[in-house]
């Protein structure tokens, strides 16, 4: 069936970002066939759909997040030692392939309706976040979580390798899902456990290696006292700082990380809310992509940002980097809608077939509508998208031609259920901090 998207505001994000009045956007089945400008082609039987004025831009990309947290948003918020007071206990107690379903489809329906249409998460039991996504129709890179933490799915790093190689066996070649590896960071694995990953990656070159890299002010203590180098050097050491590794956050670089990352390849999922709401810094975003290295923005879990929506995202993005300048000039905000798609399907590696809209690529996109007073009068349109719209702005969402969203109601999920069931598992969260508070 052939699809033609008309009188759009449209944002192809292409290379030169340019912004096009009354374009317009031809689909074929789950393929872009075409993009213009004015008229569009007479097309036999074509269904025509007149955006009205509408912003028409590939969907969003996050490439970090861990979708099934969204049961943890908010828990324990002023308390320093929410950790292992309430979290680690409560992922050991009850974090269940049930419970990661029912988080995970929490998660896919936020997204769905904030225009993020491609996702990488890391988390556990991942075989049921891949079904959940599979089922909301979304695009993912999904890894298996691999820690020394006595996490929920596994006891031992074999037990955790061998849930890798079931989601690899269940879901590579998988049209929209793309399994991974997510080793959880230098000192929850160690340089053995990250030398194995290593190895992993070499003889499963189709499978994306995702790590949490340099986030915290403890994570350069460990590589400072057992190795006498950096988080990225300890990586390094083991032979996993490599082509297309996705480190998330990146906060502790030194120009001598980044310079070792560009020569690698390696691409940065940036956390910005979530990373200053820890109170952990400002990451060098700017002197990471003048460096070459490919930075996507991400919403990490909602335990850390309280949010999977990127537009809350792309305020604190650019901000930051005008305070580590001292003006307004750094992070432009066409460079932050870049970062939210092109640059973000680059991160994943998925940037040959999402990311932009251009012909022959996937049919990921979104439909924006800007009437709302707060998002009047548009001067630049990248400036308004980045500093007043609002995910409840996003209108409909596609993902390889199926709409995922039409008119703010979401057809690929069951709202009412999928908000069921989260709230059931919150119910078992709060009883248990109850009984942890009362010391019973």
């Amino acid at each position: 069936m052939t699809l033609l998207l008309t009188n759009a505001l449209l944002l192809p994000c292409t290379a030169d970002m340019p912004v096009i009045q009354n374009g317009w956007v031809q689909v074929d089945g789950e393929t872009i066939m075409a993009t213009g400008v004015g008229v569009p082609p007479n097309i036999p039987g074509a269904e025509t759909i007149d955006f009205g004025g509408d912003v028409l831009m590939p969907g969003m990309v996050n490439p970090h997040c861990h979708m099934a947290m969204t049961f943890f948003r908010g828990l324990g918020e002023d308390v320093d030692d929410r950790l292992f007071r309430y979290m680690l206990p409560l992922e050991r107690k009850f974090v269940t392939p049930q419970a990661v379903r029912a988080g995970s489809a929490h998660a896919a329906l936020e997204m769905i309706m904030g225009g993020v249409t491609t996702v990488a998460d890391m988390y556990y039991y991942e075989t049921e976040v891949a079904a959940v996504v599979d089922e909301a129709g979304m695009r993912g890179v999904l890894g298996q979580t691999l820690a020394d933490f006595d996490p929920p799915d596994h006891k031992s790093f074999d037990e955790g390798f061998a849930l890798v190689d079931r989601l690899v066996a269940a879901y590579g070649g998988h049209p929209r899902i793309t399994p991974s590896i997510a080793p959880h960071a230098p000192y929850s694995t160690g340089i053995e456990v990250m030398r194995r990953v290593a190895r992993f990656a070499e003889e499963h070159p189709g499978v994306p290696v995702q790590m949490h890299v340099a986030e915290t002010d403890q994570e350069v203590e460990w590589a400072r006292t057992n190795f006498g180098c950096t988080p990225v050097e300890a990586v390094e050491k083991a032979g996993l700082l490599r082509k297309g590794l996705i480190c998330a956050h990146c906060m502790h670089v030194s120009e001598g990380d980044i310079a070792k990352m560009a020569h690698a390849g390696v691409c940065v999922a940036h956390n910005a809310r979530s990373n200053g709401k820890a109170g952990r810094g400002i990451a060098p975003v700017e002197a990471m992509r003048r460096a070459g290295i490919p930075v996507g923005i991400a919403t990490d879990g909602a335990m850390s940002g309280n949010t999977l929506d990127l537009f809350a995202q792309f305020g604190p993005v650019s901000m930051f980097q005008k305070i580590l300048g001292h003006s307004r000039k750094p992070m432009q905000a066409v460079e932050v809608i870049r970062m939210a798609t092109a640059e973000g399907a680059k991160v994943l590696g998925l940037d040959a077939r999402i990311g932009s809209l251009e012909a022959g690529k996937q049919a990921d996109l979104i439909r924006i509508d800007l009437s709302a007073p707060r998002c009047q009068p548009v001067y630049d349109i990248y400036s308004t998208l980045v500093f007043t719209a609002m995910a409840g702005d996003v209108r409909d969402t596609m993902v390889a031609g199926r709409w995922l969203m039409r008119d703010r109601e979401v057809l690929t999920l069951e709202r009412e259920k999928v908000m069921r069931d989260a709230l059931q598992v919150a119910a078992t969260f709060k009883a248990e901090m109850a009984r942890i508070d009362a010391g019973t």
